[in-house]
């Protein structure tokens, strides 16, 4: 798939996050953005562990600002990255003064995304009810961790309490239920080609 038909589908998620509160819709954002959003993190010289929770706490103010995106002024990777990027600054202002120039920007640029097609919202409705298939596949255990991170708002620590779980074994169980998700969507996806 083009890189225009990602930027669509992106900003097709963030209006159904913003219009419906699509949870299936902000599950599949989060897994195309989570891992890059980490990536770029370790890049800008974060420890792994906190890249990720750099991540999720990006993908959860997404969840809470996606009436906020305005595709006319960038795409929703722009956007996202551009939260990213302002809570990385932020957290490190807090610990050491730096300068913005200091920052890698944002690994992509700003670009209207033009309305969808049939298609594309063929594509996102068929995508969204695999991601809903695979969700009903994980343990509750895992399934109860992803709720509270991704449609409750918790922070590891909370989630560690309403859970009565230990902080590792929330993590632990987050990245297994991400994992699990990403490995079913893919195959799903092998299976649908042609």
């Amino acid at each position: 798939m083009s890189l225009p038909d990602a930027d669509c589908r992106h900003g097709q998620w963030l209006r159904a996050i913003a219009e419906r509160r699509d949870r299936a819709a902000f599950a599949a954002l989060f897994l195309d953005f989570a891992p890059r959003l980490k990536a770029w993190l370790v890049r800008a010289g974060a420890r792994p562990d906190l890249a990720e929770d750099m991540a999720q706490e990006t993908m959860l103010a997404v969840w809470h600002k996606a009436a906020l995106y305005d595709p006319a002024r960038a795409t929703a990777a722009a956007w996202i990255f551009t939260i990213l990027r302002n809570r990385h600054i932020d957290q490190v202002r807090g610990t050491r003064a730096r300068t913005e120039a200091d920052f890698p920007p944002p690994p992509v640029s700003p670009a209207a995304c033009p309305a969808p097609t049939q298609d594309a919202v063929l594509i996102a409705a068929e995508r969204a009810a695999r991601l809903h298939a695979a969700l009903r596949t994980l343990p509750p255990d895992q399934r109860a961790a992803l709720h509270l991170a991704y449609f409750e708002a918790c922070s590891h620590t909370e989630m560690g309490k309403a859970l009565g779980v230990p902080l590792g074994t929330v993590k632990s169980r987050l990245r297994l239920a991400m994992a699990k998700l990403r490995l079913a969507l893919a195959e799903d996806e092998d299976e649908a080609a042609p």
